[in-house]
């Protein structure tokens, strides 16, 4: 099993779509293992966007992500990170295809909803920056035999 974070950003909570594009994580099998919605203050941008010190578009990540709350969540499942990457689609609204949630939802830039770590490593830094230990959970739903490689029960 993998963790990922993910982050309904300010421009997905303030167009109200939040949970219709967490539904679809849902829907494909994905579990939520943490929940929350937060203001994001500057320090706290630049900490998670610290991977992108430099570059010239850092300072527009940093206003973008801080100007409203944001929903962050942990999802969990097999190959959860390379899921929920597909799902998201690519970075560039434009460039992202139909059927992914930028490629259905998103137009341009920095408006495009979703922020999901991109890789293991990635995951490991970021869920502890956005959630302490206590407030992820560790559960199983029935459900998840009829997903995954476990099958039906004996």
């Amino acid at each position: 099993m993998e963790r990922s974070l993910v982050i309904f950003k300010p421009d997905a909570v303030q167009r109200a779509i939040v949970g219709e594009l967490l539904a679809r994580f849902e829907r494909r099998g994905l579990r939520i293992v943490g929940l929350k919605i937060v203001s994001v203050d500057r320090a706290m941008a630049q900490r998670h966007y610290e991977v992108h010190k430099g570059k010239f578009f850092f300072e527009d990540l940093v206003k973008t992500i801080s100007a409203s709350p944001v929903v962050a969540c942990v999802l969990e499942g097999p190959n959860a990170i390379a899921v929920i990457r597909a799902m998201v689609g690519a970075t560039r609204p434009h460039e992202a295809t139909p059927g992914t949630i930028r490629g259905d939802y998103a137009l341009v830039g920095l408006r495009n909803l979703v922020h999901a770590s991109d890789a293991l490593e990635t995951a490991r830094t970021e869920i502890p920056l956005w959630f302490k230990d206590e407030e992820l959970v560790t559960y199983r739903r029935d459900v998840e035999r009829w997903l995954t490689d476990e099958g039906p029960p004996s």
